[in-house]
């Protein structure tokens, strides 16, 4: 049996008439339909077909409209609630709130990651100064402690909602990081201008609980989930140019990497 094609009207505050979104339900497959539609629901929400602000309809207004059962139709709706994609608006009904970041494991700004994937990445600097290096930024620049370094910390968001606090070291002598180029572009496309060829990086990934002035930062509650990565990256001549510490929203952000089998 071929797949049931369906659509659903989008609609935007204002009821302004959008595109239809095409939902294809396939009722004789094994996986259940509520996690089919949970599914195209957060492509379309991936791909910009539905962006944030769209309003869905309500439970019953979905159910009509897809030929679904109503608790088919709230379960769907329910995993992406938990996924902080859509919220339920009491008078309004299903609205979408924002698409996850989903950035390969590879070596790239978050900054080209984004604007990739259509999210419109925005960046404020809150703190760009020259500064004595701490011993482990040090360490990880191959330089002396004390050493002057520059520390960048920026707010990186998306569709105006904040994704991620980056915080920077780079040696001083490097290059210039002016603060008004920063909050239009990437650090990593600065460096290229600059002729700085990045070659390779040793990263670490991690997690941890929001601390209440990272939750206030992040738009996230004192203690929520955090996914936490420590970069340092290295030219083609291998030397150390860029040490970085960063904090996301784990409600908002995903790494996506592939793993070989070796023979």
């Amino acid at each position: 049996m071929s797949p049931v094609h369906r659509t659903a009207q989008r609609t935007a505050p204002g009821d302004r008439a959008l595109d239809p979104v095409t939902f294809a339900l396939d009722r004789s497959s094994p996986v259940p339909l509520y996690y089919q539609l949970a599914q195209q629901l957060e492509a379309a929400i991936e791909r910009g077909a539905l962006v944030p602000g769209n309003l869905l309809g309500n439970e019953v207004d979905l159910s009509v409209r897809l030929g679904l059962s109503r608790p088919t139709v709230r379960q769907a709706i329910q995993s992406l609630v938990d996924k902080g994609l859509l919220v339920r608006r009491r008078g309004v009904g299903t609205q979408v709130v924002h698409s996850q970041v989903r950035r390969p494991l590879e070596l790239s700004s978050l900054y080209d990651d984004l604007e990739s994937a259509g999210q419109g990445p925005t960046t404020r600097v809150l703190r760009n100064e020259r500064i004595a290096a701490p011993a482990d930024v040090a360490a990880a620049l191959g330089l002396a402690e004390g050493a002057e370094v520059v520390v960048l910390e920026r707010l990186r968001c998306t569709h105006g909602r904040p994704v991620a606090f980056l915080r920077n070291h780079l040696p001083a002598s490097l290059l210039e990081l002016g603060t008004e180029r920063l909050e239009s572009t990437g650090l990593y496309r600065m460096l290229r201008s600059a002729g700085i060829a990045l070659h390779s990086a040793r990263q670490s990934i991690g997690a941890r609980a929001a601390s209440a002035e990272e939750g206030a930062l992040l738009e996230e509650r004192e203690g929520a989930a955090l996914l936490t990565m420590r970069r340092t990256a290295y030219d083609d001549a291998g030397r150390p140019v860029e040490h970085g510490s960063h904090v996301y929203r784990a409600s908002r952000y995903a790494f996506d990497f592939q793993l070989l089998v070796r023979s």
